[in-house]
């Protein structure tokens, strides 16, 4: 709900300059929805050409401006083309939100190549650190923020996924590095670290499983709060990290509905059927 001062809407992030990866579905999409309300210029981008649906939404819609580029952040040219193209148009850099990644279906290490793990580095970790080495020298002007979306298993682990547990906590690692690094330069770096959110992503995996909706509910069951968190609540986070938290840096914020908490049914010798039901 945006915040009210008599009839107008407060806009959190009037006229910052925002660069987003990863942005044309799930918690990038959401991310972007909600900057460009709260008056941000947003760029963000996607390697696919995905992003005429929200574009058309976010017309009418936006207290704020928007562009798309098509960029894949395997590449370290579309990169520096990705933070030119932003100076070019809105002359500056405010926050870089890094959220491009992928989590690959269930795999064991017997099955898993060392190429199919540098390919998930590359995609996963060295596209975010080079997408903020082209930014900082922008932030560092305007004294802006990096968000390093990771997730909650980079911290605890996860079954048959070595490779994107090793990637996301390779982030968390990165983001508390740079944040010692970059503030000297007055350059705030923060992650989050969600927990099972219900996106696009987590929807195709659930479908490639054996049992899709015992793998849905078990991911509800993983919470305290009984539920899955949605990608605009991983949207506000991003934005209180941007507009509001300007006393935090080196923050991994877990924003998991109380996952990481408590005594579980966690016996990996048992079956999965059993484990969820």
């Amino acid at each position: 709900m945006d915040l009210t001062l008599g009839p107008e809407p407060v806009l959190r992030y009037k006229d910052k300059v925002a660069v987003l990866t990863g942005g044309t579905k799930g918690i990038g999409a959401a991310i972007v929805r909600l900057f460009v309300r709260h008056g941000a210029k947003v760029v963000f981008c996607a390697k696919e050409e995905a992003a005429k649906e929200l574009e058309a939404e976010l017309m009418p819609s936006g207290q704020g401006n928007f562009l798309y580029v098509r960029c894949d952040v395997t590449r370290e040219e579309d990169i520096k083309r990705l933070i030119e193209m932003t100076v070019e148009r809105y002359g500056k850099i405010d926050c870089l939100i890094n959220n491009a990644g992928w989590h690959p279906p269930e795999q064991t290490i017997d099955d898993t190549s060392a190429e199919d793990f540098r390919s998930l580095l590359n995609l996963n970790l060295i596209g975010y650190f080079l997408t903020a080495k082209y930014a900082l020298p922008h932030l560092r002007k305007t004294k802006g923020t990096i968000i390093n979306l990771s997730s909650l298993v980079g911290l605890i682990g996860q079954s048959s996924a070595i490779p994107y547990v090793a990637t996301k906590g390779a982030i968390t690692a990165m983001t508390k590095a740079m944040a010692v690094d970059e503030s000297r330069h007055g350059v705030r770096v923060n992650g989050i670290s969600p927990g099972n959110i219900w996106t696009p992503l987590w929807e195709d995996l659930s479908c490639a499983s054996s049992n899709p909706e015992a793998m849905i509910q078990g991911g509800r069951d993983a919470q305290l709060m009984g539920r899955m968190g949605t990608a605009e609540e991983c949207a506000q986070a991003a934005l209180y990290l941007a507009s509001e938290g300007t006393f935090c840096t080196g923050v991994d914020l877990l924003l998991t509905g109380g996952a990481e908490l408590n005594y579980g049914c966690k016996n990996q010798t048992l079956s999965r059927s059993s484990i969820y039901h």
